[in-house]
């Protein structure tokens, strides 16, 4: 009877039990929306027949097992979001073998093991990769930075999706198609971070916080200049931060706290906007403002980044002008020309002195007035009518 029943948004309800079995002969499905209930259970076998599937969302529920493999049928599937429910086990090879059309995938909050597997690179056309709130372990893989090489973007599949962005949750629907977001954060990923990670250039987000990452902070970084939002915090990095962080004109958000960084904050262009201590929270090798404590040798200008010019006259971030005896020195000049300019011009131009007394007078002799016409009589009044 619903044999030509193509969408089904059931989401946001009080559904239960587990998902029916019954999928065989709905071929001509191509959304499938369950999320945020309470469904419970495995995936049943007959949703191998759903190949027709371009976006499936059955996050938010009690799904359990690990992810079938049946899956990899789905050859048309943009939208993959699975995330917030209890499944468990190795991400599959085939994930990016099979799932070439990919576009979205969010596989958040649950109890995923073992490595990410390289061929998730072949994934090109991937916008969104959340893979956070695992127990994922190894390295990042270095071709990640192959992602969204081969974005289709007019790609529309009218879904929506939860997206962690600048340290809140974002559900995003009509401007889905405009999120370009890495979240590997809360695994136990390590290594360092692969410098080639830095060609997502098209990414607003990255976020690979709550690892155990180490190394240096990807000099690189700045190739990423449509980030908005960028959290490396609560891993093992160490060295300085690269000054040419500051040139990541979109970024408002950044989040570097509790690793082992080290040296003077960079100072310049869009990190004199984000002031916050607790950026830097944690690294206590880090000095200089927004910190409180002083670099060695704190008189040396902050660093920036190339091109800024912070010279000797711009020391701490402070100009010239700061300085007390700078201050005097306006103070004194401002009084002389002030004093001069009005009392000069009176002492040599005769004529301007005549009118300026003059006025003086003038002024005298209407108050003189003032004080016997109007105010005398009233003082009088008011003596009588105390009597």
């Amino acid at each position: 009877m619903l044999k030509e029943l193509r969408t089904l948004y059931l989401k946001k309800n009080y559904l239960s039990g587990e998902l029916p079995p019954h999928w065989k002969n709905l071929s001509s499905f191509f959304v499938l929306d369950i999320s945020n209930n309470s469904i419970s259970g495995k995936f049943p076998s007959s949703m191998q027949y759903l190949s027709s599937l371009e976006l499936l969302s059955l996050s938010q529920n009690h799904l359990e097992g690990e992810l079938p493999s049946f899956f990899r049928y789905y050859t048309r599937l943009r939208s993959l979001d699975l995330g917030e429910n209890k499944l468990f086990g190795n991400l599959s090879a085939w994930i990016g073998e099979s799932l070439s059309s990919l576009v979205r995938l969010r596989l958040k909050s649950n109890s995923f093991e073992g490595s990410i597997p390289s061929q998730l690179c072949l994934l090109s056309g991937l916008k969104i990769l959340d893979l956070a709130d695992n127990y994922l372990s190894g390295g990042i893989p270095p071709c990640l930075g192959n992602l969204s090489t081969g974005t289709r973007d007019d790609y529309d599949s009218s879904g929506e999706m939860l997206v962690d962005l600048k340290g809140n949750e974002y559900l995003y629907d009509s401007i889905l198609r405009l999120v370009y977001s890495l979240d590997l954060s809360n695994n136990n990923l390590s290594g360092e971070i692969p410098d080639s990670i830095t060609s997502l250039s098209k990414f607003i987000n990255m976020n690979l916080s709550g690892n155990h990452l180490n190394g240096k902070i990807p000099e690189n970084i700045v190739n990423m200049h449509n980030l908005e939002s960028l959290d490396l915090s609560r891993n093992e990095l160490s060295g300085p931060i690269p000054e040419n962080l500051s040139a990541l004109n979109f970024l408002s958000h950044l989040n570097l706290s509790f690793n082992n960084l080290s040296g003077q904050v960079p100072y310049g262009r869009q990190l004199q906007t984000l002031n916050d201590p607790s950026i830097y929270e944690g690294n206590y090798l880090l000095c200089g403002p927004p910190l409180p404590n002083k670099c060695p040798g704190s008189e040396t200008e902050p660093r920036g980044s190339p091109g800024e010019g912070n010279g000797e006259d711009d020391r701490d971030g402070k100009g010239v002008l700061d300085s007390p005896i700078s201050f005097d020195i306006s103070l004194a000049i401002g009084f002389i020309v002030g004093f001069w300019g009005v009392c000069g011009t009176l002492i040599v131009k005769t004529s301007w002195r005549q009118a300026y007394f003059r006025s003086f007078d003038h002024m005298k002799d209407k108050i003189y007035v003032f004080i016997m016409v109007k105010l005398v009589p009233f003082l009088r009044r008011i003596k009588l009518e105390r009597r």
